[in-house]
């Protein structure tokens, strides 16, 4: 792993199949690509959370997480839009599309169209969407800083520098087909 704080860093990361540290809405995010099993496996180790539980994939656009969205009703497709981009996490049937690492043992995939400026521009250099699940061991605090990410994680996790997007905690969670919310 590189100790750099670039932009060009982690992409190459990313694209390399590594895993990056990045701040979203509300607290530093842990991402990868989510095609790329041994780097979705590299996030859950790394972050020591149960397979079971599943991951957030995070995209600059709809566009990026179109294919998770293929077979839904042209109604949540709108309630999806109602919400996004913003720090809404939304849980969408599964298509099929998702690994089963990023699914967990759900059959629904958590998808988040942010409208933090850098995630924008992060997944357009990377060419599609990324894992985002809160910088921190599990059952720890998330990351609200780089500097709690480097306690964390030590300084060898290749890390984009940035400020948080102003939102007070991680983002909300809702299911589409039920419209529970799951986490406030």
């Amino acid at each position: 792993m590189s100790t750099a704080t670039g932009f060009e860093a982690a992409v190459a990361t990313l694209r390399d199949g590594g895993v990056i540290a990045y701040p979203t809405e509300g607290v530093w995010g842990l991402g990868c690509d989510p095609d790329d099993p041994a780097a979705l496996q590299a996030v859950l180790t790394l972050k020591q959370r149960d397979p079971a539980k599943g991951l957030i994939l995070i995209a600059g656009d709809i566009a990026q997480v179109a294919p998770w969205l293929e077979g839904i009703s042209k109604a949540q497709r709108e309630t999806l839009l109602a919400t996004w981009p913003g720090p809404n996490t939304w849980l969408v049937p599964d298509n099929g599309r998702a690994h089963p690492l990023l699914r967990g043992e759900h059959d629904r995939v958590a998808l988040r169209v942010s409208d933090h400026p850098l995630v924008a521009v992060l997944c357009a250099a990377h060419g599609g969407p990324i894992v985002s699940t809160s910088a921190n061991p599990a059952g720890a605090e998330p990351a609200r800083d780089l500097a709690t990410v480097r306690r964390y994680f030590g300084a060898s996790l290749v890390a984009v520098d940035g400020a948080l997007g102003g939102q007070a905690r991680p983002s909300r969670i809702r299911d589409l087909v039920t419209g529970d919310t799951l986490r406030e």
